[in-house]
């Protein structure tokens, strides 16, 4: 562990990385929490939970057309001249909501509707960046699981920002503040050098861009069943909290899946992983499918709590191994693109989870709702496990181009080492 540790000091003590790093972040804070802070929203204006579930799934569906279509456009215009001025009507979307509220379904769900499409791809470029700012493979690797840590530092805080800014202020007010941060933490990152004198790989011209990859797709398939999972949960936690008639409840079991992902990306990200991602992949996500399953039962507060944090231990692992996998499977030119597809496939999946877990709280109680998070995860391993054939095999293996960039492209120092390309194939 203490390796693991002194290794991600490494990495943050390199130019830009803990800036990038903590930009992004709060960059990325108002996607974090807009499903909680839309369903808190849609109660506190005397809305039910169909139609607080319903807005989040616009907003979700919304997210995954936009984040694809926004990552090829920074790959082939850059950083800069889409991340800022998307994270800007993104947030203008929510102050719409917050000023027009739910008594008009259409504009309640125009707003929404926006914020998602025009939500930043910063997830998938600071991936991108990771190769110009790091160099050395192992260094990016690492990255990869510090990056999926400090996600759940974001959705431990998150989900606690949002209840804190609910109870001192409002559910309106809690939208705005936190559209205003990430409006901030985009501007801070499309500032920095790495951002700014980023450029893809060359790519080969195709409508289906980084879709042309089976082993991407059968990767899609399978987190697309862990978003569900994750979205669900996020419902099923406040149905849960308003069964004990403590909201603090919701937060607490939020942050015990994020604290528990925490502790499991920490462990995961202190060694180095010998073997293919792809089957190591199988083994996370098999396990992540099998912390979800208890949550059915839906014991006392206590209880609830430590099952919750033992769900989240393997979820950054999975996401951690994930970003490999998408490396290796991405075609040249399309690796900002290729993982907003991974958090788009999630978003979707995450929609269709509060989606679902609305109504099976209404009609089996909270419990239903749990259970559908862990039929979510044991889906996504029966993908994983129909298609090994398919993630087996690298993209430059199936005769997809994965390129190798210039230095002057994204690695302006040369840094990079031989034999790896930045940001293309791991």
């Amino acid at each position: 562990m203490a390796e693991g540790t002194a290794g991600y000091g490494d990495i943050l003590k390199a130019p830009h990385a803990a800036r990038l790093l903590t930009a992004t972040l709060i960059g990325r804070l108002p996607n974090a929490t807009a499903p909680i802070a839309i369903v808190l929203f849609t109660r506190a204006e005397g809305g039910s939970y169909s139609l607080a579930g319903g807005l989040a799934a616009v907003y979700g569906i919304a997210t995954a057309i936009g984040q694809p279509l926004l990552g090829r456009a920074v790959d082939l215009h850059g950083q800069p001249r889409v991340q800022f001025p998307a994270a800007v009507v993104s947030a203008l979307g929510m102050v719409l909501l917050a000023a027009a509220g739910i008594g008009a379904l259409p504009p309640a769900y125009a707003a929404v509707a926006v914020a998602g499409l025009f939500t930043p791809p910063l997830e998938g470029g600071l991936r991108a960046l990771w190769p110009s700012v790091l160099g050395r493979e192992d260094r990016v690797h690492r990255a990869y699981a510090m990056d999926a840590v400090a996600q759940e530092v974001m959705f431990t805080v998150g989900p606690l920002l949002v209840t804190l800014l609910v109870s001192l202020w409002s559910a309106g007010a809690a939208l705005l503040v936190i559209n205003v941060v990430g409006v901030l933490g985009a501007l801070s990152v499309v500032l920095s050098e790495p951002s700014r004198g980023w450029r893809s790989a060359p790519r080969e011209a195709h409508w289906l861009g980084a879709l042309r990859s089976p082993g991407l797709l059968a990767l899609l398939g399978s987190f697309f069943f862990v978003g569900l999972a994750l979205g669900s949960i996020t419902v099923a936690a406040v149905a849960y909290a308003d069964d004990h008639g403590q909201q603090s409840v919701y937060g607490w079991l939020m942050a015990a899946l994020g604290l528990g992902a925490l502790i499991g990306g920490v462990a995961y990200g202190a060694r180095q992983w010998a073997g293919a991602p792809e089957r190591r992949l199988r083994a996370l996500v098999a396990l992540l499918g099998l912390g979800y399953l208890p949550l059915a039962l839906t014991p006392g507060v206590v209880a609830m709590t430590a099952l919750a944090a033992l769900s989240g231990v393997f979820l950054a692992p999975a996401i951690a191994c994930a970003f490999i996998v998408v490396d290796r499977h991405a075609p040249s030119g399309t690796v900002t693109e290729a993982f907003s597809w991974l958090v788009t496939t999630f978003g979707v999946g995450a929609a269709v989870g509060t989606a679902v877990a609305g109504p099976a709280v209404e009609l089996g109680g909270t419990s239903w709702s749990f259970a559908v998070a862990g039929a979510g995860g044991l889906a996504a391993l029966l993908v994983l496990m129909a298609t090994q054939r398919v993630l087996a095999v690298p993209a430059h293996s199936k005769g997809i181009a994965v390129a190798i960039a210039a230095p002057t492209e994204n690695d302006r120092n040369g840094a990079a080492e031989p034999g790896f390309s930045s940001g293309r194939e791991a």
